[in-house]
């Protein structure tokens, strides 16, 4: 049994959600955005909120309800107060700034990298050494913040790179005499 999956999703104030089979369309302050959930699931609207509930009692079934619910309470998310990811740069020269609609990224490579930002994404640089990247899909923040990410992953033994500014990098001690 799905325990995140039998809580209902509470609307949030100012988000107006409208079902249409299995696609489930949410409207807020922040935009609008809509999922198509598997058969597996039915969804309905009631006082409480949207509820989610298997079909029948297959593996399958059973297996998307708690994933079907958390994707509808990250559309509530979304368009209510959005997504964020914080990332931070570690190492001498490593720097970020905004150029306009893209990143320019300095991290020790022969070159800058310029990354155009997405449609739906917006990133800040409050410092040089910092990237805030928000939107309202969870899953394009999360995608765009890994890609910045991979231009250059903390290495274990001084720390220099680009990491999440709640990832701890485990460091290694270096060679001895």
């Amino acid at each position: 049994m799905s325990r995140i999956g039998k809580r209902p999703i509470p609307l949030p104030d100012k988000v107006e959600a409208k079902i249409d089979g299995q696609k489930v369309s949410v409207k807020g302050p922040k935009g609008e955005l809509s999922v198509t959930l598997l058969d597996d699931v039915k969804i309905s609207q009631t006082d409480e909120g949207i509820v989610v509930e298997p079909v029948n009692d297959s593996k399958r079934a059973r297996s998307m309800w708690g994933m079907s619910r958390t994707l509808v309470q990250n559309l509530m998310t979304g368009v209510s107060e959005g997504f964020q990811k914080s990332l931070e740069i570690n190492g001498v020269g490593y720097r970020a700034a905004m150029q306009g609609k893209n990143l320019q990224i300095q991290v020790g490579l022969s070159h800058d990298v310029v990354y155009p930002i997405p449609e739906g994404i917006s990133i800040e640089c409050p410092k040089p050494t910092e990237i805030i990247v928000s939107g309202i899909e969870k899953q394009k923040v999360g995608q765009v913040a890994a890609e910045i990410r991979q231009y250059r992953p903390p290495e274990p033994y001084k720390g220099k790179g680009i990491r999440y500014s709640d990832e701890y990098v485990f460091r290694k001690e270096g060679k001895k005499k």
